[in-house]
Parts: structure tokens; C-alpha cells; sequence
């Protein structure tokens, strides 16, 4: 168990395919976070959606092999829907929700209220009458749900961005396969597992005012957050696994050990010199948050050395 005093970081992978070298970096630093502050440390698999076979499986020996550790039980959001609908259940009989039929395209082509942030759903369905619901609701598109959102923007402190305003819109709770949205499951789940502290990519800085309002309609503390510079290729396009050698399997085909990968990440981060061997564990004694880059990070399979590192000194 997790003592609920020191707060609980954690990361939250899809086992849609192997983690490539961004995704292990960002791992590496929430578990650098959570360690470094002497919270708890947990992981979570984001299985609502496509789910490679064995996946999950090695992920969690990449983790591993990195050096990182966490508190058992991995939660796999497949096994809590029942969770999700409840929440959303509790938004509904509050007047919160409302069906929305809305395909992307009509989104994007639909004309934007004065006021409304780029992007933002613009309410379509929002105040259908009574026969414009009963129309819809023959056809045979089923619906998605939305949250009925009160504000346009909220700002939430991020440890390394500051203050951030971003859009609040009527977000999707439910999608018209049935499927709960990340969004909602995001907030419920960190807050079943005590989770106060998220470290995540920083693509994901925009959604989290409409996260962090969702966890104030549900009385829910909003967590600390720390949005870290993702993983590039060398043309500057978030990094993918179609770019080479970017997983632990395709590193160590090519001669990079798991240890090396270790060491090519703490210095992406300024906390190794070049060549310099070290390990999750050297980096807990090194790591400050405030010296840690904010331009993302251009990853270069071919410059990785196939030679061994040095050691570290001491």
C-alpha cells in the first residue's frame, strides 16, 4: 500500500505496440518526479482502444529494463468501466450531459460562436427541442455524449509551462461506440489511484483545462502537473517507431543495451555527460526539476554509439 501522505505519481501507456525511446524518456522522468519527491509510483494500462497482442507485457519489461519500479497492482482501464459509467451516470442526473450526433467533419465545418476558442465543439446539439431529439434518435447513427460545460476556458499551473489557459468545451464523455473518453477516465482513474502528480508529453498541455475542470465538477483535487518536451525525428515530426530504431527490441538489434538507452536519455536531459554510463537510480541524486530542457528532443537512431559507455564517476 501507498502511504496517502506522500501524494503518488504514475504513468499511463497504451499497449497499442512497443514504447519507442520518447515514450521510455517520459516514463523515466514521472518516475524521476514521483521518486525525487518520495511519492508513490504507480502504472496504468489504457486498453479502451486498439490492443497490440503481448503488448502490455513488454512494456512493463522495457520499464523494467530502464531501471524503473512501481507499486502493484498494474490497473487496466478494461477491467473499470463499470467505474466510468457510473461517473457518468452521477453527471447525468445532474443536468450535465446531453447527446450529440455530431460526425468530426460537421465539427470542422460548423461556424464558430463569437468567443469560441479554435477547435472547441461549437454546441450543435447542445439545445436540441424535443422533436429535433426524437428525429435524431431514429436514425440510425447512435449518439455520442458530451458534458455540458459551463466556462470556455480554465487555467491550471503546470510545473514547467506556468500558467496555462486553455479551452473548457462541451467534451465528450462517451463516444458513439459506447466507449468511455480519455478525458473522463483520465480524472477518474488517477483519482481512484491517489494520483496527485501527472507527468506526461507536452501534446497533452491543451486537454488538461478541460480535464481539470471535469475534476472540479466532480469533486475531485486537481493533480500537479509537469508537461515535458516530447521525442522528434530529424525532420522535427513526433516520433514514431516508422523512424528506425526507436524501441528497446530495435536499439538492441542494433547493439544499444537497455543500460546505454538509460544513458542516451539522461544526457537528451542534461543529466549525463556524453558517454557518461548511469542509471535510473544515479539520476534520482541529480535530477532537479527546474534545470530540465523545454525544447523537445531530436532523437538520431544512427548517432547512437554501439560502443560502451563509461561509468560514472564515484
Amino acid at each position: 500500500m501507498i502511504p496517502t501522505d506522500v501524494g503518488v505519481g504514475r504513468y499511463a501507456p497504451s499497449p497499442s505496440g512497443d514504447l519507442h525511446i520518447g515514450n521510455l524518456r517520459t516514463a523515466l522522468l514521472a518516475w524521476l518526479f514521483a521518486r525525487h519527491t518520495d511519492r508513490g509510483f504507480v502504472l496504468r494500462m489504457e486498453d479502451l482502444d486498439r490492443v497490440a497482442h503481448g503488448a502490455a507485457e513488454r512494456q512493463l519489461d522495457d520499464l523494467r529494463a530502464l531501471g524503473i519500479d512501481w507499486e502493484p497492482p498494474v490497473v487496466r482501464q478494461s477491467d473499470r468501466r463499470s467505474f466510468y459509467d457510473n461517473t457518468i451516470e452521477t453527471l447525468t442526473a445532474r443536468g450535465l450531459t446531453y447527446e450529440c450526433w455530431c460526425t468530426r467533419r460537421e465539427i470542422l465545418e460548423a461556424p464558430a460562436a463569437p468567443h469560441t476558442p479554435a477547435g472547441a465543439y461549437p454546441g450543435t446539439c447542445r439545445n436540441l427541442t424535443g422533436a429535433e431529439l426524437a428525429e435524431r434518435r431514429a436514425g440510425n447513427r447512435p449518439p455520442a455524449l458530451r458534458l455540458r460545460s459551463s466556462v470556455q476556458h480554465m487555467t491550471v499551473t503546470d510545473l514547467l509551462h506556468g500558467e496555462y489557459t486553455g479551452a473548457v468545451d462541451d467534451l465528450v464523455l462517451r463516444r458513439n461506440d459506447g466507449t468511455p473518453a480519455y478525458n473522463l477516465v483520465v480524472v477518474v482513474d488517477d483519482a481512484a489511484q491517489g494520483v496527485d502528480q501527472v507527468v506526461r508529453g507536452d501534446d497533452l498541455l491543451s486537454s488538461t483545462p478541460r480535464q481539470a475542470y471535469l475534476a472540479a465538477l466532480l469533486d475531485i483535487a486537481v493533480p500537479t502537473y509537469a508537461h515535458v518536451p516530447m521525442a522528434l525525428n530529424r525532420e522535427g515530426v513526433r516520433l514514431a517507431k516508422r523512424d528506425g530504431a526507436v524501441t528497446l527490441a530495435d536499439l538492441a538489434a542494433a547493439g544499444v543495451t537497455a543500460p546505454v538507452a538509460v544513458s542516451v536519455i539522461a544526457e537528451s536531459l542534461g543529466l549525463a555527460a556524453r558517454g557518461e554510463s548511469v542509471t535510473a537510480s544515479d539520476l534520482l541524486t541529480r535530477f532537479d526539476p527546474a534545470l530540465l530542457p523545454r525544447q523537445p528532443w531530436v532523437f538520431d537512431p544512427s548517432s547512437v554509439r554501439r560502443s560502451v559507455v563509461r561509468p560514472a564517476p564515484g
